[in-house]
């Protein structure tokens, strides 16, 4: 396939609004996909490379050689360059890396290397999530959308499902369960503004209260002595953890599957500050001066039986009768609200973040932000998503200081601006974000630094006000930093219809 007819439906895409019609042009161009291409061009109309890391960035991408006449470059092609180019390592890396984007860009049409140079830099803005490619990938297959949902779900993404879904259609699908050592997408919670809401949200009877811990979310397989531990976004960091490894492998059976957290508490017993948490998860070497406790709320397989469908109340007791009960989160089960209130309280006495009200009736829906769970934290938050950073003044002369926040717009497949802020900030936190807004720079107007919008950061605010200075029409009232989310991808940030409800 040439990339001309996917950079064509990558505009058509783009240019319109209708979910209907972004949906027929993805379907048109996946059944014109020849199968030995379908991942990478599954990959590419949801806006990213195959490959995870490349060494590319935007100074990389800045200059480029002159365009192509006509459109030659195939498809295949282009994954194959990036793929040597992601290998690339060592002295002589960064010529080779240079030579390598020149000789792929000067075969490119004008239209194609602006299409490359966002795919590669992660700024394809087409409104073609990865919602929308499953929704067409299910029409072009003639499969019920269900069935991708869940596969992809399982097999951890929509490209490691697209072909077979083609090719084998709904029966080859329901051949992907759960396999031990291979992460699951995890299951998500809903929020509500208070404890009484969220217990009316998953309905009468007795409900599970998990405490809401404020560590890396971790899952973590076992399979004999091999164990395998995946973060929130599936990266796999076992070796970063030799505490947890060990604890699984002490767990009296041979084949599971745990979802729980990772926290570093200090002397007392009490959680530390989620960047200690946070750079110790993400060391590629395991610091012994911070040491990570893991507790688990849930179970998905145990010893050759998958719990995924099983309702919540099977999943607790098996867990129970595996875990010991210090590694496992705080469980209150009641339909008291008196007593939900009292452990609320207790939870949030002892330093964490909230609590997580579960139906005990629900499966686990991996990947899914259901009725399921619903999150309470008593202060209001949103995840949201850097767009650019002013250089400070004053103070902070020389640090980029003022971050401009953005919502996502599923329609758009962009972000809306709601406002910007420096309140929360510490001289750590400044200079860490310094660097790491340098990183992501695109260009700059005067003192604003424009960024790609890959950084998550978590906000608390008092409230949502209406506003003519934004675009999307509100504004957040004392918006501070708690901090930033690298668990999180942008894709996965608060939208900008569920800030209107906080309005």
């Amino acid at each position: 396939m040439l990339l001309h007819d996917l950079v064509a439906t990558s505009t058509a895409v783009a240019a319109t609004r209708s979910r209907k019609a972004k949906i027929a042009a993805l379907a048109t161009l996946l059944a014109a996909t020849p199968p030995a291409e379908v991942e990478t061009v599954v990959a590419y109309l949801g806006g990213s490379l195959r490959q995870r890391r490349t060494g590319l960035g935007w100074r990389g991408l800045s200059e480029l050689p002159a365009a192509a006449d006509s459109p030659t470059l195939r498809v295949a092609e282009v994954h194959e360059a990036f793929e040597s180019i992601a290998a690339l390592a060592g002295s002589g890396s960064q010529a080779a890396r240079a030579a390598a984007v020149r000789a792929l860009f000067e075969r490119a049409t004008a239209d194609e290397q602006v299409w490359l140079r966002g795919v590669a830099l992660g700024e394809v803005r087409q409104g073609a999530l990865d919602a929308l490619v499953q929704e067409a990938l299910a029409v072009t297959a003639g499969v019920p959308l269900d069935a991708v949902r869940r596969a992809a779900m399982l097999a951890g993404s929509t490209t490691a499902i697209a072909l077979r879904a083609l090719t084998q259609g709904e029966a080859g699908l329901a051949a992907i369960g759960l396999a031990v050592g291979r992460p699951v997408q995890p299951m998500l919670a809903g929020s509500a503004p208070d404890l009484a809401a969220a217990m009316a949200k998953i309905g009468a009877g007795p409900l599970a209260i998990d405490a809401k811990l404020d560590g890396i979310r971790i899952q973590v397989h076992r399979d004999g002595d091999d164990v395998v531990i995946a973060t929130r976004s599936l990266d796999l960091i076992t070796e970063r953890l030799p505490e947890v490894v060990a604890l699984a492998r002490a767990l009296p059976a041979s084949r599971f599957v745990l979802d729980g957290e990772a926290l570093a508490l200090d002397a007392t017993g009490r959680p530390r500050a989620f960047q200690d948490t946070a750079s110790r998860t993400g060391q590629s070497v395991a610091d012994e001066r911070v040491v990570v406790t893991p507790y688990f709320f849930d179970l998905l397989h145990l010893d050759g039986r998958d719990l995924l469908d099983a309702p919540a109340h099977e999943r607790i007791a098996a867990l129970d009768a595996l875990v010991p009960v210090e590694h496992r989160a705080a469980r209150l089960v009641t339909d008291d609200h008196a007593e939900a209130g009292e452990f609320l309280d207790r939870v949030l006495a002892e330093g964490h973040e909230g609590v997580v009200v579960k139906s005990l009736a629900a499966p686990y829906a991996a990947g899914r932000r259901g009725s399921g769970w619903v999150k309470v934290k008593p202060v209001h938050t949103l995840d949201l998503v850097v767009l650019a950073v002013e250089w400070g003044s004053g103070r902070r002369q020389g640090w980029l200081s003022n971050i401009h926040l953005g919502a996502r717009d599923p329609e758009t497949g962009g972000f809306v601006m709601l406002g910007k802020t420096f309140k929360g900030m510490t001289d750590e936190m400044l200079t860490w974000q310094t660097e790491r807004f340098l990183e992501l720079e695109t260009h700059r107007e005067g003192h604003v630094v424009h960024v790609r919008p890959e950084q998550v950061v978590e906000v608390a605010f008092d409230g949502v006000q209406r506003s003519t200075r934004y675009p999307g029409g509100v504004a957040l009232r004392f918006a501070r930093v708690v901090r930033y989310r690298d668990d999180k991808r942008p894709e996965e940030a608060d939208t900008i219809e569920r800030v209107r409800r906080f309005g």
